[in-house]
């Protein structure tokens, strides 16, 4: 880091201890950064977003001794989840101590936390005095960021400062895990997969509604209730055989098209030339699923740019690295989903 990088990011730091906010790269998506023990700062990030405020911010550390600043303890569990996945996108749930503001963990006795894996989050951490309460640097309800021109979009005007750090490299949130259940538990999945946490721990349970379209039960995290994720057009999402999948797509983009709607579709690198509308996007290929991710958020934001007015996306696999793929489909599209 040179040594420009650095002045900026201890401005940046001063900005945050002095109750300002920051948005700033992680290896997930921007993050918009205040001190996650000042309760007014917390509160700040909750109305440039128009975040709902019963939905937790998720504490960003910098070091591992660090969690003992702001939990009553740090459970075995704890120790061998960071071993394996710290830095990185890995969200941890303790029971918080009194040093966290119930501002920042939305009124509940448990806080979420994790350590970015990327330098200028965590220098940023370190400039800040320790603790960043960040949740991803949109309005609520809007696509993650993933280049920092979308943070400009949503937050100038609102926050103190905006850190320009390239498209981060993985494109979906941080994986949940809630560590004070009985079994551990995934309120909500990312690139750190189930399979992945129970190669660790043996034992891990997950969260139902976080995938089931059809689940009537409250999801556990209560970030997950709201909206997340959608553009400002309407989407549907279809599930089938690639042929079926393919023309049902054609024909309502054909039909929306007829009724003077601009129509964008989300294919993949192997079905993009398949399908007619204003705008085709591959978000990657599916044998890497991390290509999906990186480009998801992306996809969706262009979308708004071009004015798109009803968007048609494919389906993915639910199990792996797809399971957070279709859990952010699903919640953009108000689990809207068709299968043929």
């Amino acid at each position: 880091m040179n040594k420009e990088a650095f002045e900026g990011l201890k401005r940046a730091g001063q900005i945050i201890r002095d109750g300002g906010l920051v948005a700033f790269p992680t290896e997930t998506v921007y993050g918009l950064g205040g001190d996650a023990l000042n309760p007014m700062s917390s509160k700040k990030i909750y109305a440039a977003k128009g975040r709902p405020s019963d939905n937790p911010l998720i504490v960003h550390v910098a070091n591992m001794d660090d969690l003992a600043g702001i939990v009553k303890e740090v459970p075995e569990a704890a120790r061998k989840l960071a071993d394996a996945f710290w830095p990185g996108p890995l969200t941890m749930i303790m029971n918080k101590n009194d040093k966290v503001p119930y501002e920042t963990t939305g009124g509940l006795d448990t806080v979420a936390i994790r350590m970015p894996n990327n330098k200028i989050a965590l220098e940023l951490i370190r400039q800040s005095g320790g603790y960043i309460a960040a949740p991803s640097a949109n309005t609520s309800g809007r696509p993650s960021p993933t280049v920092a021109r979308y943070c400009v979009e949503d937050l100038s005007g609102k926050i103190e400062m905006i850190i320009d750090g390239g498209q981060v490299g993985i494109g979906l949130e941080s994986t949940i895990v809630d560590l004070t259940s009985p079994v551990p538990m995934i309120l909500r999945p990312g690139y750190i997969t189930a399979q992945m946490l129970k190669d660790v721990l043996g034992e891990i349970s997950i969260d139902k509604t976080i995938i089931d379209s059809k689940s009537t039960e409250r999801p556990k995290a209560p970030g997950m209730k709201y909206k997340h994720y959608a553009p400002k057009g309407d989407l549907m999402i279809v599930q089938g055989a690639q042929e079926q999948v393919v023309s049902y797509i054609n024909e309502q983009s054909a039909l929306a098209a007829s009724e003077g709607k601009r129509v964008g579709i989300i294919a993949t690198d192997t079905t993009r030339e398949l399908y007619k509308a204003d705008v085709v996007k591959s978000v990657g290929n599916r044998q890497d699923e991390r290509t999906i991710a990186h480009e998801l958020f992306k996809v969706l934001r262009e979308f708004d740019d071009e004015n798109i007015d009803v968007m048609f996306s494919e389906s993915f696999d639910d199990s792996g690295i797809g399971q957070a793929i279709m859990n952010r489909l699903l919640k953009a599209a108000g689990h809207n989903i068709k299968t043929v």
